[in-house]
């Protein structure tokens, strides 16, 4: 922000003093950061003054919301300021710059303030806010996107079960599918480049229609565990095929009284291959389930 600083340094009486009426921040974390100054402020003192402008009869706050209730929850009478006139755009702006650079926002609280600027109060495009915030005009509106969001996915953003990219992955498709592939996304831990990828093949028609397709869209996790238990499934099966040439064998070889005791062993081994071919399937299915029902 390049503006001439004419601002002044004084002591101003806390009361005289009132929250900005554009207050980019939202207040998830505001008792635990307030918590935290309050204690740095015992210690050390206030580091820095408050950003204020004058406004009607008092003093408005551009920049330093928390440093504020922190010393009004000490009793403070007084509190350094830094007096600047400004317009509400250029407070604005400041606010939006000060917190950026800081890095107290998370990625909604951008998106809500930047939609504010552009949209709401028609104060300049995407470009020129980009340019006044430092950012580029892709980080602006890609922010502005994650507002079409539902809110429960807004609330996985702000939970950070959802990182700002994998959100953005999401913000065309539709209503339905975002929840469903939010959840998809969290609960096997996709990557962006996974992520592109079920997009794609989730695009065409028919989707889930053949096994080539689906192991297109299931994770690479699930298309190991499917490659394993079909080896395993094999390994089990050709046990199975050698067990029956063995029966066979001492049929043809023994004595009936003889066999009778070892036909029983090998038949009883037979159906614990069986079991074990059953359960091999039903673990299969089971690692699989979760990305069919994400595909009906």
């Amino acid at each position: 922000m390049h503006i001439f600083d004419t601002s002044i340094v004084e002591q101003i009486e806390m009361k005289l003093i009132r929250p900005s009426q554009f207050s980019i921040r939202d207040k998830f974390n505001d008792h635990q950061e307030i918590e935290s100054l309050i204690v740095s402020i015992k210690e050390h003192g206030l580091l820095q003054a408050i950003l204020i402008r004058p406004y009607q009869n008092s003093f408005e706050i551009v920049a330093g919301h928390r440093r504020f209730h922190a010393c009004k929850s000490l009793r403070w009478r007084h509190i350094p300021c830094k007096i600047r006139e400004l317009s509400d755009k250029q407070a604005f702006e400041i606010q939006i710059t000060e917190n950026i650079q800081r890095k107290s926002m998370n990625s909604l609280e951008e998106a809500e303030a930047f939609r504010k600027y552009v949209q709401d109060l028609g104060w300049g495009g995407i470009t020129e806010l980009s340019r006044k915030i430092g950012k580029s005009e892709e980080y602006v509106s890609h922010r502005i996107q994650l507002l079409k969001l539902p809110q429960d996915v807004k609330e996985k953003i702000m939970l950070n079960k959802l990182s700002t990219s994998q959100a953005l992955e999401l913000t065309n498709l539709t209503h339905e599918r975002v929840i469903q592939f939010s959840n998809h996304i969290i609960e096997n831990e996709l990557t962006i480049r996974q992520i592109r990828k079920v997009k794609t093949v989730f695009s065409k028609e028919k989707i889930a229609q053949s096994e080539n397709i689906f192991n297109n869209i299931i994770t690479s996790k699930n298309i190991k565990t499917l490659k394993i238990t079909k080896k395993t499934s094999l390994a089990l099966k050709i046990t199975l095929a050698r067990l029956d040439i063995l029966i066979e064998e001492v049929q043809l070889t023994f004595e009936p009284e003889q066999s009778s005791d070892i036909i029983s062993f090998l038949m009883d081994l037979r159906l614990k291959i069986h079991s074990l071919i059953d359960d091999t399937i039903r673990f299969r299915n089971l690692k699989t389930s979760k990305t069919s029902r994400y595909l009906k």
